[in-house]
């Protein structure tokens, strides 16, 4: 799978600093050959030429593996990683290079085709075992079937669909157009994919912590051309541990995913920490009641819905506002809520 991947995503540049191929111009045996015709050049000049080209060529290794502060962090001490490889956020630039914290002295690299970013990234003996309501999502058979008939139940509660949630979710991110938007709980990629194609942001990361919800995703975003090319990256995170520096953020995605978390309050404050000044985070989840359920029925809801975090409209008010932010707002719809809220 690395052969084939290396191969077929390459980076999109606006500017270039390497050679289009650099596969094949660096010890390859199918190098271009250079036809000269009639001209006879004299052996200094070729000498000179082919010093040229060297330099050239080491040059362009020597742009395409230079070390910038990156827009991922350390998920341990947060301090921006360094990458070794080419810039950009689309698939094939993060496939071909490596990140390290200099601080930490720990190496992250792309595992299949995301970019691990888990505290637990690379460890051999430590295994971590999740929540039920997290370990389910990791199934290779419900993320399979998530877009084939799971995620299209929620309109039972109330759910608009994709499309209209993507509308509306649009609609909130206004103030953040053209700035880095990151997907947390992105399952499949169900709405990663429709922020990356509407062209509104710089950026869009499609973070999960299912190893094959990401998989998923990449199955999805194969079959569009032109989202192997655009700046849409994959990484493996927890919702708690966000692999981002304070303040870099400018808009935060969760779509039915807060009842999902083991601790709401503090995903939320992790989303508000990677949130610049003015960031928007906009989240939909299931309601454990409204206000119109009948008062004898919310104690029987209570223990049916024990085994996720489904928190009642005050609740996320509640919650988002101790964490920091502001203008909360919010649309109900049955059980389906969208909210959204700023960070000051």
């Amino acid at each position: 799978m690395a052969t084939t991947s290396s191969l077929q995503l390459q980076p999109l540049h606006k500017i270039s600093f390497s050679p289009k191929y650099p596969h094949l111009l660096r010890n390859s045996h199918f190098r271009p050959r250079l036809h000269y015709g009639s001209v006879v050049f004299p052996s200094s000049a070729i000498r000179a030429s082919s010093a040229l080209t060297r330099e050239q060529e080491s040059s362009s290794e020597k742009n395409q593996s230079v070390e910038v502060p990156e827009v991922f962090a350390c998920p341990v001490c947060y301090e921006p990683l360094i990458r070794k490889g080419p810039p950009g956020l689309n698939l094939g630039a993060i496939y071909r290079s490596g990140f390290k914290c200099r601080k930490c002295d720990k190496s992250y690299s792309s595992k299949d085709i995301y970019l691990d970013l888990t505290v637990t990234a690379g460890l051999r003996e430590y295994t971590e075992v999740k929540p039920a309501g997290t370990e389910l999502f990791r199934s290779p058979l419900v993320s399979f079937l998530y877009e084939r008939g799971w995620r299209q139940n929620f309109n039972r509660s109330g759910f608009p669909g994709r499309d209209e949630e993507f509308k509306m979710a649009q609609d909130y991110f206004q103030s953040a157009e053209g700035g880095l938007l990151v997907d947390v709980s992105c399952g499949s990629g169900l709405f990663s994919r429709k922020f990356a194609e509407s062209g509104t942001y710089s950026g869009v990361i499609a973070l999960d912590f299912s190893e094959n919800m990401l998989r998923q995703c990449y199955e999805f975003i194969k079959r569009d051309g032109t989202l192997l090319t655009s700046n849409l990256a994959l990484v493996r995170a927890d919702v708690s541990r966000l692999p981002f520096p304070s303040g870099s953020v400018d808009a935060v995605h969760a779509g039915a995913a807060l009842h999902c978390w083991p601790s709401p309050s503090n995903a939320i404050a992790e989303i508000t920490r990677i949130l610049r000044s003015g960031g928007v985070f906009v989240g939909t989840t299931f309601l454990r009641y409204t206000s119109s359920t009948p008062a004898i029925l919310r104690p029987l809801r209570d223990r049916v819905f024990q085994s996720y975090n489904y928190l009642t409209e005050e609740e996320i008010e509640d919650v988002c506002k101790s964490c920091g932010l502001t203008n909360y707002s919010s649309k109900v719809q049955q059980s389906f809520i969208m909210f959204s809220a700023q960070k000051p």
